[in-house]
């Protein structure tokens, strides 16, 4: 049996459940800029394979890498981390 590979983990804020099994999640990565040394943020948006349609927006979820499912869809959720408050 072959050795399973290791997905990676992403973890974001979900922004929009408008599509149908499908959500749209924000992530923010942090990293110091090389020649100025200024921290800098950067967001980017995944749609991710919400099968069961469990997150609502505003959740905090883990995803990961999967094959592409879609034209633009290549994430699964993994679990809703913390639930919105409204």
């Amino acid at each position: 049996m072959a050795e399973q590979e290791k997905k990676r983990l992403f973890l974001g804020k979900v922004i929009s459940t408008k599509m149908d099994k499908t959500i749209v999640v924000a992530t923010r990565s942090t990293f110091k800029d090389p020649r100025f040394g200024k921290v800098l943020h950067r967001n980017k948006k995944y749609k991710v394979h919400d099968v069961q349609g469990e997150a609502r927006e505003g959740d905090v979820v883990e995803f990961y890498e999967t094959a592409p499912i879609s034209k633009t869809k290549y994430m699964q959720l993994a679990r809703v981390v913390t639930r919105s408050a409204v």
